[in-house]
């Protein structure tokens, strides 16, 4: 019986207009399209800000995630600026070095051999 509905559901389903996703990924879609993460664990207001406040104004500590998420947003922005460092000084190195043109045209029928690549 549970056969005979499964096989009913896929007929509906290939005879739809249009295919039908299965609920998780339309409510992910649902939540990229807002500018929100794809699932509710991923970044955001309710993820990254803190949940109260004290009522004079001072904010509530950070918890162990918050700090957590924090340490690693730093690490990644340190590195990124590294690699960017790095970058701009291999182009700057790169700038510096005179660099002989190669004939990209060679003659045809002569061995490896005799050419002299300089």
């Amino acid at each position: 019986m549970a056969a005979r509905k499964a096989l009913r559901i896929a007929e509906l389903r290939s005879l739809s207009a249009r295919p039908i996703p299965a609920a998780p990924q339309r409510i992910g879609q649902w939540r990229v399209s807002k500018g929100l993460a794809p699932g509710s664990s991923g970044y955001g207001p309710l993820r990254d800000l803190p949940d109260w406040s004290f009522v004079d104004g001072r904010p509530a500590p950070l918890w162990a995630g918050q700090l957590r998420r924090r340490h690693d947003n730093e690490e990644v922005a340190r590195r990124a600026v590294a690699l960017i460092q790095s970058m701009d000084a291999a182009r700057e190195r790169g700038r510096g070095l005179s660099l002989k043109p190669r004939p990209s045209l060679r003659p045809k029928g002569s061995s490896p051999k005799s050419i002299k690549d300089e």
